[in-house]
Order: C-alpha cells, then sequence, then structure tokens
C-alpha cells in the first residue's frame, strides 16, 4: 500500500482565545476525493494552510512524503512581483510546461495578459487556480474554488478533478460540485474533524445522526448527574465517607459535562417582506446595451410579476449585472424602456461587498447605515422598524461581541456575505436583488437563506452560478449566452437544460459561433423564445410572471385594442395619485390637525389602490391575449 501523503497527528492551535483545534488526526491517502465542510469561522480555511504548511500549530505534528509539495489555492491569492497573471501564473514552471498554464487558463475563461493591478478579484482567483492546476501536485488543496467562476468553467473543473491522479481536499459551498465530486467528508465541528468515507449527498444525513446520538447522550449524563447530586446532598452523613470514590465520580461527571461545547445554532436570520408592491413589478420593453464595440444586449423585453424569483445565468462578462442594473433603473438601456410597478422597496445584495467598509468594526459598518441609523442611539440598529442592540442583532447572525468591535476585514469570506445579509435583512423590502449571494456561505447558512425566500412574499432578482441554489429558487430562468442574446426559460437550472435540449454556454467563452448562431436563429432561438417550449405564465401557475413580449396583438378586438393603448397611460395616472396621497399621510401629525382630511384621504388611497390593482390585473390579460 502506499503511504499516505499527508499525515496530520494531534494538531492542536489557538490564536489566544478558546482553542480552534483540539487533538485533530487525520490521514489523507493517494486517490483520495474529500470536502471539508463546516460553519463559516470553525476554522477549514486555517486547518487547509495547517495543510499546506501556512500555519504552524501550537502542538502535533504534519508528516508528508519526502518530494510531496501540496497545490493550494487561496481565497484571496497574494500576486506582488508580478506584472501580468500570466507571470503569476506560470510561476516556477519549466517554459516548456507553460501549455499547462494556458490549457487551464483556456478553460477557466481568464485573459492572462491582464495585467495584476487592473485584473478583478475573480480574474486572480482564476489565475491562481490556473498555477495550482498547472503544477500537477499530489496533494491538491482548494479553497472555495467555485467562487467566481461561471458554469461552464465549474463544470470545466469538474471534469479536471475527476481524473486527477493525485488527491483532492475541497472546501465550497456548491452542493452541486461537492456532490460531483466528494468521495469521503471531512466534518470540522467545534475544533473536531470527523471522518466518513461517504458522497457528499449523504452528508447532511450522517451529520444529524451524529447529532442525534450526542444529544440522548447528553441528556442522559443530565439524568445521572441529576441523581447522584440528590444522593450527595441527601445521603447518610456516616456513609460519606466510605463512599468519596463516588463524590469524586460525580465531581469528574459535572466536569465532562461543562467540557461539552454546545453546538452552535443556526442563524436567526429574518426576511420580512414590506408594504405590497403593485401585482406588476417591472415591465422591460425591446431594452439594449452595447458598451463601445461590444454588445451586451440585443432588444429585449421582460415581465416580472409580484412573487417571481428570476433567475439570471450566463458566462463571466456577459452582462447579466448590467441587465440586472438596467431592470432596477440603476443604468439607462440604450433603447427601449423599463417601467416600474408601485410601492416597490427594493433591497440589494452586492456581489463585489463593496458596501462594507473593510476598515470599519462590524458595529460599524450596521450603525453607520444612515437606513438603519437610530437617531441619537450610537448602539442601536433599526431591524425592521424596531430598534435593537447592535450586538444582540449580530448575535442573530452568529457573531460574537468580540467579533462585533473587531474590524470587517478579520472576517472569513462567508461572516463577510453574512454581514452584508445582516444589512440587507434590516431592511424591509418587496424586492430583493441578490448578485451572487451564495458564495462563501456554508451550508446551513445556505439551507436558511432558501427557505427564507420561499417563504417571501416580495419578487426576487437572483443572479448565481450555484446550480442547486438556483434549482431550489428560481421559477424563471433568463439565460445570456453571449452575442446579447437574452432567452427566459421556465424554470430553475435544470428546467433550463432539459428545454434547451443541450448542455449551454462555451467552456472558453461567451461568444457562440457561427453555425450554432445560424442553427439557433431558424429553430426560432434567436428571436429569443426557446423553440418548442412556448413558455408562458399561464402554463406554469405560481411559478413565475416573468415572460417576453412578442407578436402584434391580432387577436384582440377593436375596443380590446383600444383598451390596452390606453391602459399604460391610466396606470401611470393612478400610480402618481396613489404617490400623492401616501405622501399626505406620511404626515404623523395629519390625523390630530385635520382629522376630516385624514379620513378623506385615506379612503381616496384605498379606492386608487383598488382600482390600480384592477387596471394593471386588466393590462396583464390583454397582454397576454395580445402575445397568445
Amino acid at each position: 500500500m502506499a503511504p499516505p501523503l499527508l499525515q496530520l497527528s494531534g494538531i492542536e492551535l489557538g490564536f489566544g482565545g478558546n482553542p480552534l483545534f483540539r487533538g485533530v488526526d487525520l490521514t489523507v491517502q493517494p486517490g483520495d476525493r474529500l470536502a471539508l465542510v463546516g460553519r463559516n469561522g470553525s476554522g477549514k480555511s486555517t486547518l487547509m494552510k495547517v495543510m499546506a504548511g501556512l500555519v504552524e500549530p501550537d502542538a502535533g505534528s504534519r508528516v508528508l512524503p519526502q518530494g510531496v509539495v501540496p497545490g493550494y489555492l487561496e481565497q484571496e491569492p497574494r500576486m506582488s512581483g508580478a506584472a501580468t497573471l500570466r507571470d503569476y501564473a506560470v510561476g516556477d514552471l519549466p517554459p516548456e510546461e507553460h501549455w499547462r498554464v494556458e490549457q487551464a487558463a483556456e478553460g477557466l475563461d481568464v485573459a492572462l495578459d491582464r495585467g495584476v493591478e487592473a485584473a478583478s478579484g475573480g480574474e486572480r482567483r482564476r489565475a491562481a487556480l490556473a498555477r495550482v492546476l498547472a503544477g500537477a501536485p499530489e496533494l491538491l488543496l482548494l479553497d472555495e474554488p467555485t467562487n467566481h467562476l461561471d458554469i461552464a468553467a465549474i463544470r470545466w473543473l469538474e471534469a479536471r478533478l475527476r481524473s486527477w491522479k493525485g488527491a483532492v481536499i475541497l472546501i465550497s459551498h456548491d452542493r452541486a460540485f461537492l456532490t460531483a465530486l466528494a468521495r469521503g467528508v471531512l466534518w470540522l465541528d467545534r475544533g473536531e474533524v470527523r471522518r466518513a468515507e461517504i458522497g457528499f449527498d449523504r452528508f447532511e444525513a450522517w451529520r444529524d445522526k451524529l447529532w442525534e446520538e450526542e444529544d440522548q447522550a447528553r441528556h442522559k449524563m443530565d439524568r445521572k448527574i441529576k441523581a447522584e447530586a440528590r444522593w450527595a446532598v441527601e445521603g447518610i452523613s456516616a456513609r460519606r465517607k466510605r463512599n468519596q470514590g463516588r463524590v469524586r465520580a460525580l465531581q469528574a461527571l459535572r466536569a465532562e459535562r461543562k467540557a461539552m461545547i454546545a453546538r452552535e445554532g443556526t442563524a436567526a436570520m429574518a426576511l420580512e417582506s414590506g408594504p405590497k408592491s403593485g401585482k406588476l413589478v417591472i415591465e422591460a420593453e425591446g431594452i439594449s446595451k452595447a458598451y463601445d464595440d461590444k454588445l451586451i444586449l440585443r432588444p429585449f423585453s421582460l415581465r416580472v410579476l409580484r412573487g417571481d424569483r428570476v433567475a439570471f445565468v450566463g458566462p463571466n462578462g456577459v452582462g447579466k449585472t448590467t441587465l440586472l442594473k438596467m431592470l432596477t433603473g440603476e443604468i439607462a438601456p440604450d433603447s427601449g424602456h423599463v417601467r416600474h410597478g408601485t410601492n416597490l422597496v427594493p433591497a440589494v445584495f452586492d456581489q463585489a461587498r463593496a458596501r462594507l467598509d473593510p476598515d470599519a468594526t462590524l458595529w460599524e459598518n450596521l450603525v453607520g447605515d444612515p437606513e438603519l441609523r437610530v437617531s441619537g442611539q450610537a448602539d442601536q440598529v433599526m431591524v425592521r422598524g424596531t430598534p435593537r442592540h447592535v450586538v444582540g442583532y449580530l448575535k442573530d447572525f452568529l457573531f460574537d461581541e468580540a467579533q462585533a468591535r473587531a474590524p470587517v476585514r478579520a472576517l472569513s469570506g462567508g461572516e463577510r456575505a453574512r454581514l452584508l445579509l445582516a444589512r440587507l435583512m434590516a431592511r424591509e423590502s418587496n424586492l430583493l436583488v441578490l448578485d451572487e449571494p451564495t458564495n462563501d456561505l456554508d451550508i446551513e447558512t445556505l439551507d436558511l437563506l432558501q427557505e427564507l425566500l420561499d417563504g417571501y412574499e416580495g419578487t426576487v432578482l437572483l443572479v448565481s452560478h450555484d446550480r442547486d441554489f438556483l434549482d431550489r429558487v428560481a421559477t424563471t430562468t433568463v439565460a445570456m449566452e453571449g452575442d446579447g442574446r437574452a432567452t427566459v426559460y421556465a424554470g430553475g437550472w435544470s428546467d433550463y437544460v432539459a428545454q434547451r435540449g443541450s448542455e449551454p454556454f462555451s467552456s472558453n467563452n461567451a461568444d457562440s459561433s457561427v453555425a450554432e448562431r445560424k442553427q439557433r436563429a431558424s429553430s426560432g432561438r434567436g428571436s429569443g423564445k426557446p423553440a418548442g417550449t412556448g413558455v408562458k405564465h399561464s402554463e406554469k401557475p405560481g411559478a413565475s410572471g416573468a415572460s417576453e413580449k412578442t407578436g402584434a396583438p391580432g387577436q384582440l378586438t377593436f375596443t380590446e385594442r383600444h383598451r390596452l393603448d390606453a391602459l399604460p397611460e391610466e396606470i401611470a395616472r393612478l400610480e402618481a395619485e396613489v404617490a400623492k396621497l401616501e405622501a399626505l399621510l406620511a404626515d404623523p401629525e395629519l390625523y390630530s390637525r385635520e382629522p376630516v382630511k385624514f379620513r378623506k384621504a385615506t379612503e381616496a388611497l384605498a379606492a386608487r389602490q383598488d382600482k390600480l390593482a384592477k387596471a394593471e390585473d386588466e393590462w396583464l390579460t390583454l397582454a397576454e391575449k395580445a402575445e397568445a
């Protein structure tokens, strides 16, 4: 039998507080495919750095066979001294092996000629991944390798790792990625590592079984301590001398029970809808966009109704975020127009985490937000209309008081994502815009986020490369496959692939071949509608109202056609009247100052809102009839 590639024995590590690891023993054999899983902040990345030899443990040993040098991908690669991504990626490889870097860069879709200073964080990570893969190490340690990769690159990486000759250890939030690759699981929980020779798809059942056994053991110990404590109080004084062993055993039981570390609970996240929006949330008609000579979007139409969950998928750089910003009104289209429904209260999860100040503390990032600040209170935040102490609110998201006073830059990637969710969920909203929300989050938090989105009464616009998350959340998928094309499909990722009839996206670039474009144009896909699917809102009840507007209103009567043309102006007028009445009623002194005016304004608002809802319903009915 071949010697192990890595052996950790009795590893202990702490950073001044409670120990991060306690007596970790681990052996990695050639051919292992292991998923390293655990909660955000549990120490997964630190343990991987110990494996890579970058962090020295306080106690224990790390042993590798002579000549074995692990290949390690860190979350934030440092590239000082390299002028271009190519300079960094080739590293110490001899010139005759530089083709390995080019091959990996092609699969990962990264331009190696880009300067390091001009490269985005995602481009740096992909160049670092190309460097690690090109080195062909016997032991591959990858910390969140799918972050910033599009789905085509993730599939390419999956295929590459399936055929890897050495051992691979993965940290990832991507369930589909781990399910495809992992043949064993390393579970880091409260400083201990447990190993199971199972696929990742069986991990949660195994974990829950261990937790159940742990709860039963703790319950039995509590009962035994209670019984022994009763004996110690009620026992006959004359016999105590002869039972000092039993007293010592009770003390040992209490010490053992005290040493048990309680499981960290799930984050107490909550997501509440604000005031109800109108039935129509966003209507885009014929919008397009180009930057210089690069076509981002051909004329595209989309209708989003209240309660829809619309996902945007496509290769990196194809324009998903640009389309999202056009729909939300952040940037203007070159042609066409976007109309928003009434009473929208948006909340945005930023892909670049730019809304967090890395040098400020978690406390300061919350109380410094003008939308969350409580006037005159430096230790309070406004959480969905109710003042909360900032530390108490942060504890809902699994941060302790020491972390609350630490700078954001000290947080792991997953902890930063949780902090951003804390800011997002403190607001009431009825339109959530989530740009890559799954990056770095642990599995438990992802599960909770999915449950919250399931119960959210508002509308969700989502950009993600996490196929499992897309399947769990999305009711409509807008696929951007390059060349300015955007196509609407019903359902999530798997539904999109099934309707498309072939694997989407090119693994090397966002543009399709000329032959592929001609084939799609002849099959009807060039117009932006999946051939043979005919997806409409009415065909998927309760799923999504997002659909494209095509065709002329040939089936409408003259009266209906005239009504359809007139309704947008009527809806705009009603929206303006509703906004004016809401502004009037926002005056807190109106009721006491002019009660009659307050009553009339309230009645008028209810009447206008009812008329607006009916007008929107009528417009939707006629528009769908026109499309038929």
